[in-house]
């Protein structure tokens, strides 16, 4: 059993910042990637950030330069820093992390948080 569970969320001004943690427990026995997405009211589920256990980072466009996403292997926790927030930054942002529960499986399975809001006002 796997539990991923996101803190950090809020309702700030734009410009202003959050940061972002999410911390994954449980039986899982390696992580691979881990990430973050966001979903807007009558949107899709869209990718914000990730990161593979090596460290290499990968940006959705709209928020290069503004967010940096980190994690801590040791603690099974990924972080995502969010600065010079924007009204279109508002969303529900999940954390996603991809491992296998036993050594040499066939496949990664996928774990979602089940969210946390951030809202920005203008």
């Amino acid at each position: 059993q796997v539990q991923v569970v996101e803190s950090g969320g809020g309702l700030v001004q734009a410009g202003w910042s959050l940061r972002l943690s999410c911390a994954v427990s449980g039986s899982i026995f390696s992580i691979n990637t881990m990430g973050w997405y966001r979903q807007a009211p009558g949107k899709q589920r869209d990718l914000v950030a990730r990161i593979t256990r090596g460290g290499s980072t990968n940006y959705a466009d709209s928020v290069k330069g503004r967010f940096t996403i980190s994690r801590d292997n040791a603690r099974n926790t990924v972080y995502l820093q969010m600065n010079s927030l924007k009204p279109e930054d508002t969303a529900v942002y999940y954390c996603n992390a991809r491992g296998i529960t036993r050594p040499q499986a066939a496949y990664e399975n996928a774990y979602w948080g089940k969210g946390t809001q951030v809202t920005v006002s203008s």
